[in-house]
């Protein structure tokens, strides 16, 4: 077996595993896309616990719709989403990216959402404050685009079962699954998902849990 077909092959069995497992994660919990967009930088840095909170005090002031938060003021905003942390810094990026949507989309993310992937992909990129993850959430929960998520949880997993090397970036990683993978945008919702349970609960940064982990050790390739 070529190292290519053994890599999907192992990609197709991690899958398999943790969606065994865990069952379906129906990620993300939101109730509208934007609310992802907005959800996308408020969980930068902090637990989505915090940001449900935040979320919560945006619905309940009626303020998740484009035009209603994007008639704040930053601090206004920032008052809202106080319990999400950094709440200045992601309150100026919020307004950011409403701005950029503004300008580019008419004040109308659907049309952001339904944008060619890579245009759309380089606008929030351009936004300040917005990097590749942020962007690729929005664009896989909120758009529906068949790109592939990456964060520490998926650095941390592909590393420790030999998939990637210690030195792996961004682009290298959200490869590895694009490439081997069929370019279905549930498949990646639904394993980026998994994933993420797998280093909250298995995969510890300092103490993980290998014996119990439904991947076990057994599933690392060969050198």
């Amino acid at each position: 077996m070529g190292r290519r077909q053994a890599v999907a092959s192992q990609l197709e069995e991690m899958f398999a595993r943790l969606q065994a497992h865990f069952g379906p994660q129906r990620w993300w919990p939101a109730e509208t896309p934007f609310e992802v967009l907005v959800g996308a930088v408020l969980t930068q840095n902090t637990s989505w616990n915090n940001v449900t909170i935040a979320i919560q005090r945006l619905r309940q002031a009626e303020l998740l719709s484009y035009h209603r938060l994007a008639s704040l003021s930053e601090a206004e905003m920032a008052a809202f989403i106080k319990p999400a942390g950094y709440y200045n810094v992601k309150a100026r990026r919020l307004a950011n990216l409403l701005r950029m949507i503004g300008e580019m989309y008419q004040g109308e993310p659907e049309r952001l959402f339904s944008d060619d992937l890579s245009k759309a992909r380089r606008r929030l990129l351009e936004v300040k404050g917005i990097g590749e993850e942020t962007a690729d959430s929005i664009l896989l929960y909120a758009g529906e685009h068949p790109v592939f998520v990456v964060d520490a949880y998926t650095y941390r997993i592909c590393y420790r079962h030999r998939l990637i090397g210690e030195e792996c970036d961004y682009g290298e990683l959200q490869e590895l699954f694009m490439v081997h993978l069929p370019a279905d945008p549930q498949l990646f919702n639904e394993f980026h998902a998994l994933l993420v349970a797998t280093g909250k609960h298995y995969c510890k940064k300092t103490k993980p849990l290998c014996a119990k982990c439904p991947l076990g050790e057994e599933m690392q390739l060969n050198p």
